[in-house]
């Protein structure tokens, strides 16, 4: 990291437009992070289309904006309603919302907004000392490598990410044959069109993506919310107090190293940085028995990790290509349809958008800080808008903004597929998370493989003689062989436990 690097980035930040997005992006993020069930996969999802017509820097701050903005959102009815608008809010609403009871939700707000922002800010100075060194490393990579990677990116988010790993490799093999639909990337000849020439280019990712979180997200919340109405709850005095910060301070600063440390790992993420700064919370504490109900411990290390990690996740993104979670997923793909790799070419290729989006970051943490602290009164009105008025405004909004993409519509087709195929998934369990991920990363990781065979005369011993991937590879087994005994030791237990009892 080199000082011109990061004036390179603030001089892109903060030009005009980009310091509109960059507002546009997080004020979106957190409306929709009080919104409990849209969330930031889904909104994004269906912002793809308007992001064709940007530069390419502009459309992914804004993106990423809604990304870290909907981490701070979430806190609001985690705490007012212990209804947690984010999957990463969750365990904020084990204190935060016994604090509201207590009188306590401006504190408990205040301390996670401060929170947030100083495991972001932390997470941004790790991001911009750590990604260049990752990214030099990277540039020794080559196919055998990205096989390798690639595989193990699947793995670690299938298993890391959601409760049951096998329905998870389910979903991501089913995400990988879809990924293998038209034209195959070698000879050329077409495979599963059935003879369709509207299958020939493959399936649409703006239309599979919004169809999968956009439609079959609403129309899951919806069935659930029944088209309730929400109300709020009184804030009150928003700053913590002296006691307050003391009680907070120590857990914030371990929550930023626990979340920026997780969030680089595929699969970590938000939720699982949030779970882990609460369990050390409460293994520190003197009294853990204040724990669960309302201590402001439990309310600040929890969301300070939550954010820090929701940045770090930029770095396996920016500097190896390989998105880390289904949100960054779809921050790749908004790169590669604007014709950008991400990957270690990207800090050579383009400093612009490489050192703009982290930069845009510092920028809009601040904006968040300064929004969230006066304006939460106004976000908790949101709440009282009706889920299926919402609902069908983002279906109508969804089905012009894939026809907008190509004009073609048998993208509209694919949308209609995806959003059963994601609304069964979620009745039945199966995450569609996954499926996006092996969507993204299966051209990437058969190119690599094919390549490989192509560089060996067809010798699988390339990925073991090669000392890099035969480590990734190694540590892939590793996972694969703990989750499988792990899951071989559920039934044994559940045999024995009656004998034993």
């Amino acid at each position: 990291m080199s000082l011109d690097s990061v004036l390179l980035g603030f001089e892109v930040a903060l030009q005009p437009v980009n310091l509109v997005y960059v507002f546009v992006g997080v004020f979106i993020g957190t409306v929709i992070g009080v919104l409990p069930g849209l969330g930031p996969t889904a909104t994004i999802a269906l912002l793809l289309p308007l992001t064709y017509t940007m530069d390419p820097a502009t459309a992914v701050i804004m993106l990423a904006g809604i990304y870290y903005g909907s981490m701070y959102g979430g806190t609001i009815t985690s705490v007012l309603l212990q209804l947690p608008g984010e999957a990463a809010s969750v365990v904020t609403t084990i204190d935060g919302h016994q604090m509201a009871l207590q009188g306590r939700a401006g504190p408990a707000l205040g301390i996670a907004a401060i929170g947030s922002f100083i495991g972001g800010t932390v997470s941004i100075i790790g991001l911009m000392a750590f990604a260049p060194l990752l990214s030099d490393v990277a540039l020794s990579f080559g196919p055998p490598e990205y096989t390798a990677l690639t595989l193990l990116g699947l793995l670690l988010v299938t298993y890391l990410g959601t409760r049951s790993t096998a329905k998870s490799l389910v979903s991501a093999g089913f995400g990988l044959f879809l990924a293998s639909v038209g034209q195959d990337p070698v000879s050329g000849t077409t495979r599963f069109t059935f003879d369709s020439i509207a299958l020939t280019g493959g399936l649409e990712f703006v239309a599979v993506v919004m169809g999968l979180f956009g439609i079959g997200e609403i129309l899951h919340d919806l069935e659930r919310a029944g088209g309730a109405t929400m109300t709020s709850t009184r804030v009150g005095r928003l700053w913590p107090t002296v006691r307050d910060w003391a009680q907070a301070r120590g857990a914030i600063m371990r929550g930023s190293v626990v979340g920026f440390a997780l969030g680089v790992i595929p699969g970590g993420g938000g939720l699982i940085s949030s779970l882990a700064s609460y369990a050390i919370e409460k293994r520190r504490a003197r009294q853990p028995e204040r724990f669960g109900k309302g201590a402001i411990e439990g309310v600040a290390g929890p969301e300070t990790a939550n954010n820090a990690a929701a940045t770090s996740t930029f770095i396996p993104l920016l500097t190896l290509g390989i998105p880390s979670n289904v949100v960054v997923a779809l921050l790749f793909g908004a790169l590669l349809i604007q014709g950008i790799t991400p990957g270690p070419q990207l800090i050579t290729t383009h400093p612009e958008i490489f050192w703009g989006v982290i930069a845009s970051m510092f920028v809009g943490n601040l904006m968040l800080l300064l929004l969230n602290i006066p304006l939460i009164g106004v976000f908790v009105q949101i709440l009282r808008l009706r889920a299926s008025v919402l609902g069908a405004i983002t279906v109508v909004v969804s089905v012009l903004g894939v026809y907008s993409v190509n004009n073609n519509p048998f993208d509209m087709w694919v949308v209609l597929g995806s959003a059963v195929a994601g609304y069964l998934m979620r009745k039945t369990g199966f995450p569609p998370g996954p499926l996006v991920l092996a969507f993204i990363l299966g051209p990437i990781m058969e190119r690599s493989f094919r390549q490989s065979l192509i560089m060996s005369d067809g010798h699988l011993s390339i990925f073991a003689t090669r000392p890099t991937s035969a480590a990734i590879l190694a540590l892939a087994v590793v996972l694969l062989g703990w989750s499988t005994l792990k899951g071989a030791r559920k039934p044994w237990q559940r045999l024995r436990a009656p004998a034993g009892g």
